[in-house]
This record gives C-alpha cells, sequence and structure tokens, in this order.
C-alpha cells in the first residue's frame, strides 16, 4: 500500500474559500479514485495561504482485473438491438456468448477489464479535477486556458515517494514546493507524503488550519494575559486569520483610550472587520484599548514596527467611527425618518419607510390581542426601528443595525423598551440567536417578520427548493420561537389576512396567501421539532387533524403524544387502533362505502363494554382537549386499553349476520374517531 501526495501551489487563496476548498479536493478526488475502483484507506486535506493539498493513505499500487458480464437482447432480435449491444459493449458479433435460458436464447457479453497501476489513475484523474475545481470565484492569467482562485504556480504529486508525471496547462508536476514567503528561501525538495508536514515546518510554514488556530488562540491569549486583559474569543476571526498566515505570530497593540467614548461594538467592528484584530477586555469585562493582531512573519525587532503600523492604521480608522458617531448624534431617530422614503424594500411592496408604517398598524393588532400593555412603546419602536439605516454608521458598518437604533433611542432618552425593541427587532436571526422576551421587543420582531412573509408570499416570491433569497424561512422560524418560547397564542388565521389589508391600504396589490403560509409555519415547525428530536412521525400524527394555527397547543399536543405512545398502554391502544383501522379500511374498501352510522342494538358483553367505554371517553377527551390538557385526553385514552384487548379476544367483526357485521364495524369507526380526538394514530410508525 502506498501515499500520495498532491500540493498545488499558488498565489494567496482567500481565507473565506479554504475550508471549503480542502473538502472539495476530497471529495472530489475519492469520487475519481472510486470510478477506477480504486480506494483510499484515508484521505486528509490542508489549506493555508499559499498552497491547497491532499494525502490518500493506503492506496493500491495497481487496480485489480474486472470482469463484468451483461445479457443482451436475443440472438433473433433485430439487428438494429444487436448493433447497439455491441456499440454499448465496445465488442463484436463473433466475441459475444449465446446461452439459453427459460425465456429464450440470449447473447451475453464477458468484457475483461485489466487492472492498472494507481499512478496512472492519479495521473488522468488530477488534472481533470483542478481544471473543473469548483471555486466560488477563479481567475485565467497569461496565455493559458486554465481557470483558478489564483495563478497556480506548482504541482507536487508523489506516490510513494516518486512522482507522478502530469502536465496542466503548461505547468508540469514534481517534488519542489516553496516554504514561506518571507522567512523561507530557495525550492524545497519533497521526499514524500509522510515528511511533507516536517519539511514544511522547517520552511517556516505550518500545514495544518487547526494547528495554526490553535497556536494562535494560545498565543494571542498569553499575549492579552501578560497585559492584565483578556482575549474577547471569536472563532470566526480566528478561522480567518488562521487562513491568512501560514507562520502566524500573535502581537500585542493599544490605542487611545479616548476613542472608548464610540460605542464598543462599532470599536470592535471596526477592528474585526477592516482590520482582522482581536479585542481585549479588562478586569470588569468592558472593552480595553487594546488588541491582537496576528502577523506573518517573526520580525528581528520583536514586532515592534508591525504593533507600531497596526495602531497607527487602526487610529485613523478609529477616527473615521467616531466622526460617524459624532454626526449621527446630532440627528434624532424621527428627523431621518423622511429618508427612508428614499430606500426601496422592494418595488412590489414600496419603500422601507411604507413598511415602517405597516409596522406600526401591525403592532396595533398584535399588541391589541394580547394586551400586553406595551400599545405606545411598540407604536413608536415599530415606526423608529428602521431610522438607524439611513445613519452614518450603519452605512459604514451595515452589520450594525438596530444596535445604533438603541444608542441612538438611548442618547434621546426615549423609553428603554423602545430602544430594546429597535435592537431585538431582527432576532432571532438563526437557530442559536437569542429569541427576544420583552413585550415589546415581541411585538415589533413579529410585526416585522410577518410583514415580510405576507408580502413576499402575496407577490409569489416564496422560497423554492434551495432557493430563498429573501431569507423567509428564516423569518418563519422566527416567528415560530418568538411564538412558542413566549407562550403567545397568536390568531394567524386572522392576523395573515389583517397583514395583506395593510399592503393593500398603501396601493399595493398582494395576494391573500393566509393558507399557504400556515401551511409554511407548520412545515417548518415540523423541520424545528425534528432537529430537536422529536420522532417526525408524532408531529404528522398532530398536524394531519388540520384545522389548527396555534402553534403553542400543537406543540402541548405533540408532548403529550410523544410521552403517551412511550407507554405501555400507549403501544398496547396503537396496536388496537392499528388493527381496528386496518379491519375498516379494508372493509370500506371492499364494500366501497363508509362505516360511521349510529351504533345500537349491541348485545355481546365485550362489544357493550366497548361502547359504554367509548361514550364516556369521547366526552372525557373532548372536555380535556377544549381545555388543553393534552395528557387528561391521553389518559382518557389509555383507559380504552382493556375493553379493546377483550373486544377482538372475543368479538368476531365480521359475523355472518350483516346487520351485526355493520353495527360492529359502526362502533370500530366510533373508536377511530374517538382516538382521532386527539391526533391521527394512523400516521404513527410501529
Amino acid at each position: 500500500m502506498a501515499d500520495f501526495l498532491l500540493e498545488l501551489f499558488s498565489e494567496e487563496i482567500p481565507a473565506r474559500m479554504q475550508r471549503q476548498a480542502a473538502a472539495d479536493l476530497a471529495k472530489l478526488f475519492k469520487a475519481a479514485l472510486g470510478e477506477a475502483g480504486v480506494t483510499a484507506a484515508a484521505v486528509e486535506t490542508f489549506v493555508t495561504p499559499r498552497r491547497l493539498a491532499l494525502i490518500a493513505h493506503g492506496l493500491p499500487l495497481a487496480t485489480a482485473a474486472l470482469s463484468e458480464e451483461r445479457r443482451g437482447p436475443r440472438t433473433d432480435a433485430p439487428a438494429q438491438a444487436i448493433d447497439g449491444f455491441l456499440k454499448s459493449t465496445g465488442l463484436t458479433r463473433d466475441q459475444l456468448e449465446e446461452r439459453e435460458d427459460p425465456k429464450g436464447r440470449f447473447l451475453y457479453a464477458v468484457i475483461e477489464r485489466p487492472g492498472q497501476a494507481t499512478a496512472a489513475v492519479i495521473a488522468g484523474v488530477v488534472p481533470d479535477i483542478v481544471r473543473t475545481f469548483p471555486w466560488p470565484k477563479s481567475m485565467r492569467w497569461g496565455s493559458g486556458s486554465l481557470r483558478w482562485v489564483r495563478p497556480l504556480h506548482g504541482i507536487v504529486a508523489l506516490l510513494d515517494g516518486d512522482v507522478i508525471p502530469l502536465e496542466i496547462d503548461g505547468i508540469r508536476s514534481g517534488r519542489t514546493t516553496k516554504g514561506h514567503r518571507f522567512l523561507s528561501s530557495g525550492p524545497i525538495e519533497i521526499g514524500s507524503a509522510a515528511t511533507y508536514a516536517d519539511q514544511l515546518r522547517a520552511a517556516h510554514v505550518i500545514l495544518s488550519s487547526q494547528d495554526r488556530a490553535a497556536l494562535i488562540k494560545q498565543r494571542a491569549e498569553a499575549a492579552a494575559e501578560v497585559a492584565g486583559l483578556a482575549l474577547i474569543a471569536d472563532d470566526g476571526l480566528l478561522i480567518e486569520n488562521a487562513g491568512l498566515t501560514e507562520w502566524p505570530v500573535p502581537l500585542l497593540g493599544a490605542f487611545d483610550p479616548a476613542f472608548l467614548d464610540v460605542p464598543p461594538e462599532v470599536i470592535r467592528l471596526t477592528m474585526r472587520t477592516n482590520q482582522k484584530y482581536f479585542a481585549c477586555s479588562n478586569a470588569g469585562g468592558t472593552l480595553a484599548p487594546a488588541f491582537v493582531c496576528v502577523a506573518n512573519i517573526e520580525a528581528s525587532d520583536g514586532g515592534a514596527a508591525i504593533v507600531a503600523g497596526n495602531q497607527k492604521v487602526l487610529a485613523a480608522r478609529l477616527a473615521d467611527a467616531r466622526f460617524f458617531w459624532e454626526q449621527d448624534k446630532k440627528s434624532t431617530l424621527e428627523s431621518r425618518l423622511p429618508k427612508l422614503q428614499d430606500i426601496v424594500f422592494h418595488e412590489k411592496l414600496g419603500t422601507v419607510a411604507d413598511r415602517a408604517q405597516r409596522l406600526q398598524a401591525l403592532c396595533a393588532d398584535i399588541e391589541g390581542h394580547f394586551s400586553l400593555g406595551v400599545f405606545n412603546t411598540a407604536s413608536t419602536a415599530a415606526k423608529l426601528c428602521k431610522s438607524d439605516l439611513v445613519s452614518g454608521m450603519v452605512g459604514e458598518f451595515p452589520e450594525l443595525q438596530g444596535t445604533m437604533g438603541r444608542y441612538y433611542a438611548d442618547l434621546e432618552k426615549l423609553p428603554a423598551a423602545v430602544g430594546l425593541a429597535i435592537q431585538e427587532h431582527y432576532q432571532p436571526v438563526g437557530p442559536a440567536d437569542e429569541c427576544p422576551s420583552d413585550p415589546t421587543s415581541v411585538v415589533v420582531a413579529l410585526a416585522d417578520k410577518i410583514d415580510a412573509l405576507v408580502g413576499f408570499f402575496g407577490i409569489d416570491a416564496k422560497p423554492t427548493g434551495s432557493k430563498d433569497p429573501f431569507a423567509l424561512r428564516r423569518a418563519a422560524l422566527g416567528v415560530i420561537r418568538l411564538t412558542v418560547e413566549n407562550g403567545l397564542r397568536l390568531p394567524f388565521s386572522s392576523l395573515l389576512p389583517a397583514s395583506t389589508q395593510l399592503f393593500w391600504n398603501q396601493g399595493f396589490g398582494v395576494k391573500n396567501q393566509t393558507a399557504e403560509l400556515i401551511d409554511f409555519f407548520a412545515d417548518r415547525l415540523k423541520v424545528q421539532q425534528r432537529e430537536a428530536g422529536v420522532r417526525h412521525d408524532l408531529i404528522d400524527a398532530v398536524f394531519a387533524l388540520g384545522g389548527e394555527d396555534d402553534l403553542v397547543r400543537l406543540l402541548a399536543r405533540v408532548k403529550a403524544l410523544q410521552a403517551f405512545v412511550a407507554t405501555e398502554d400507549g403501544t398496547n391502544l396503537l396496536a388496537g387502533y392499528k388493527r381496528a383501522a386496518n379491519i375498516l379500511r379494508i372493509e370500506e374498501k371492499k364494500d366501497a362505502r363508509a362505516y360511521d352510522g349510529a351504533v345500537a342494538g349491541l348485545a355481546v358483553p365485550e362489544e357493550v363494554a366497548l361502547g359504554a367505554s367509548l361514550d364516556r371517553v369521547v366526552a372525557d377527551a373532548e372536555a380535556a382537549v377544549a381545555h388543553e390538557d393534552f395528557e387528561a385526553a391521553m389518559g382518557s385514552l389509555a383507559t380504552l386499553r382493556p375493553v379493546v384487548d377483550a373486544f377482538f379476544e372475543k368479538v368476531t367483526v365480521n359475523d355472518t349476520d350483516p346487520a351485526v357485521r355493520e353495527n360492529r364495524l359502526n362502533l370500530l369507526n366510533r373508536f377511530r374517531v374517538a382516538v382521532h380526538k386527539v391526533a391521527d394514530f394512523s400516521r404513527i410508525e410501529g
């Protein structure tokens, strides 16, 4: 068995593309080898700013010879059919075998495929992988035709230490690569896959991005600790810096404490977005006037000049941020409202100013339903929640929309709930994001998401397949979380049409898609609950009842059902239900009718007992469901278990007397209907 090393050496690969590129290389390589009958024991990939590499372990030196047998048409088939078979196999007529089987005499092709050297297989597949590599963006250079993320300079291709000769757009493979751009000089002759990582490290290149990230974290934390500070964790920035350096050297710098008058979110974003710096906090947990930058070189002066240069650049950046902050403070949120008329939300849904007006009205509808006592704060927050979009700070840092709005609201001494709602109304933006709980924030956040959903569904801009350009799935999940986590009984069947009407009031003719939107919420809720570990069949069993738009009540029913089917009574009752449902399905299909008539004249004790129990259970279950006590409803169903068992043990449903048979089938239907008061048990597996 042999190991294969492939290194594609190029100009700098953007950090944001590196992780996916490594995954794509492994996937494409394994698939290409698999088609040729070669399987590696393991494949690992590596990526640095200047190289994309792969090591395949445990490769055979040659593929096994293969023999494939294919049956063709009958010997007396038309010539056209036989010619087509010959063409597909690459054989001639005299190379085919004739064999007899019970259906006639057929032609057979036995195709022998000799083994192939693995080196030859690799030499054939690597150029195709490189030429078709799925970079998000690629470029051509010089007079060549190859497209790569950046100019490709070299290829290392070694199998068991021997060069596999191949050529891509004039670039020939070999064993020569380069180390660090500044800390290493001259070419490096790679011995084999086994020595590759160590040889690069000796040339000041840490091959593993995970190792580089771990080193940055360790040394950045240590640098901050020496100054009595703590590094503010940022995993995304850690990965990005690991993708920007081959030999990372974290260095501690500082900035003028006077800049701390600017909101800390602005300072952190300035450092992170523009400079890729880590922020630090002091002993009290507040932002400190310090940062950690990551150099890609060990400087002879210990990094003093690098730090000085970075401090100078950061000072200019922070001065710009402070200018925007000072300018923004001169205007109120309300004074910015006219400028929202210049921002188009969507050509068919109006401007952001139109949207702010709709949000105000929708907040009034939501607050009026719940009577949360936040009418005034919700109305104010809804009117102003988009005003910071036209501020200088958000123009520079769009990520701070909402956050800056809260700062401006606090400067104006607006109620705290208003500022909080302006900040939180975009939330939650993902499953891990915090969900607002303050009543004003919840009302405005719901209005923001419902307005978007109603509007885009109303103009047929719904998600399709994997495409969701307006993030409507995320908006629906946000509505679900806001509703469920705050225990709100949101009346979608009336609220969604009210939202639709608000568009019409402004002259935007969106269609009323209430039913489709409720189904969309249901689908998103199913996805959410499945990801939370709830059985999909139990979700389907509750959702199949239909006519329900109260998400809190739906989930309460699902939770009770999940607990019930886990009990012995639940398991046995489910078995009894399925037996009854199967009998009804068969007999109703055979007789082309439904057995949903009245039950009368029961005589056998077991059927009498079942009938009496059903009278009681139906009443109890309906009452429990009406009071949303789904555990009690399940408990009522559980009492049916012994009488159902006894019925099937002692009673013959398909009696010879047609009247008795019909009566008993009607009785089984009553049992089915009683169970469906809680859930459609036919959807439950097991």
